[in-house]
């Protein structure tokens, strides 16, 4: 691949040329170019760190604003006697001034403490750990597939720009892209769950497993139950990644770099695949990192419809209380894992394109 085909994934000519300067290069252009990628990293480390304890913050006074009392919850609507409360207010820490309670969550939450969950009467901790295989292992299955399925129809929709097949995936997808996920799932739901007519009912509704398999018939299992939960995450999420995919390569396709590339004569699929995609990929690479982060905070709505005992039916549950200390421990995983993946894209974008960053 030479310099001229492929001017954004290459390094500077006036960089390489020093590849050779003797005991002077460490202090040339590639030094600095080094100096300025680490300065560069540093800040998005910084404004990450900053940006997490801004969340932290909002997670403890946001989920305050709801008009609900978290003790009363917890009496499941038993007469109790106002001592009874009161005993209940203080065992949780809920008597202290506002100000207080605030220091002690962050303290606590600095250290990794989120602590005692009002519903389940366990450690938020605890809690997260026994929810988080589960959405790790749908929203994980979800976004292998949807980003291989968005990234190939969006390069062949570009590359065959206009025609028929390009007209039914751009329509499809921005169809799909502006379709509710819950309303989707109740709609998969109410035809191949329930069944509708001559459709039989062929998926569970909802939940993990059947709970009377083992083995080799458990992954059976819990493959068939994945099946309509899956199908509404791809369905929305490729639709993004597609409409990603095709803008950036479209942009890419007028440029001089690949008529330079048909001029040698190389042929269509060779141009697309070795220098118009690998361009075109840049922006969806950003697009790839912040759909990874909302692999951990999964589809909230998406868990509920579909019973899932993940991290986003078990905070659904905590809102109903509302359970702060488990609420606020999920707020704060779920922003946390979007920042630190855009983060991630922050520092690895400049490897992929050496102009930003200097």
């Amino acid at each position: 691949m030479t310099a001229e085909s492929t001017p954004a994934l290459v390094h500077s000519a006036e960089a390489d040329g020093l590849a050779d300067a003797g005991p002077s290069a460490g202090r040339g252009p590639r030094a600095r170019n080094t100096k300025a990628y680490l300065r560069y990293a540093a800040g998005k480390i910084v404004g990450a760190a900053i940006s997490l304890f801004a969340v932290l913050v909002t997670s403890f006074f946001l989920f305050r604003l709801i008009p609900s009392d978290p003790v009363k919850h917890m009496t499941g609507g038993r007469p109790v006697s106002s001592e009874q409360l009161e005993n209940l207010r203080r065992e949780f820490g809920l008597d202290q001034p506002m100000w207080q309670q605030f220091l002690d969550y962050i303290g606590d939450a600095l250290s990794g403490d989120f602590g005692m969950s009002y519903q389940f009467h366990a450690p938020v901790m605890e809690k997260i750990t026994a929810a988080l295989p589960a959405t790790l292992l749908l929203t994980g299955t979800a976004f292998i597939l949807f980003t291989a399925l968005g990234l190939w129809l969006g390069t062949r929709s570009a590359w065959r720009h206009g025609q028929k097949g390009d007209r039914f995936n751009s329509a499809l997808a921005l169809t799909l892209y502006s379709v509710p996920s819950f309303w989707l799932g109740l709609l998969l739901i109410i035809v191949f769950s329930v069944g509708v007519g001559p459709i039989p009912g062929l998926f569970p509704t909802g939940g993990l497993e059947s709970g009377s398999e083992s083995g080799f018939a458990y992954i059976v299992d819990v493959a068939h139950h994945m099946v309509l939960p899956v199908i509404t995450l791809v369905a929305v999420g490729y639709a993004q990644t597609l409409l990603v995919m095709r803008s950036s390569l479209l942009d890419e396709m007028g440029s001089d770099y690949l008529t330079t590339a048909r001029a040698k004569g190389l042929r269509d699929d060779v141009v697309r695949r070795r220098h118009a995609v690998p361009n075109a990929m840049l922006p969806t690479f950003t697009l790839m990192f912040v759909n990874l982060g909302h692999v951990v905070a999964g589809q909230i709505l998406v868990e509920t419809v579909f019973s899932w005992p993940g991290l986003g039916g078990l905070f659904y549950e905590a809102l109903a209380g509302p359970d702060l200390p488990l609420v606020q421990a999920l707020f704060f995983l779920f922003a946390a894992a979007v920042i630190l993946a855009n983060t991630l894209a922050d520092v690895l974008y400049p490897l992929l394109d050496p102009r930003v960053g200097r």
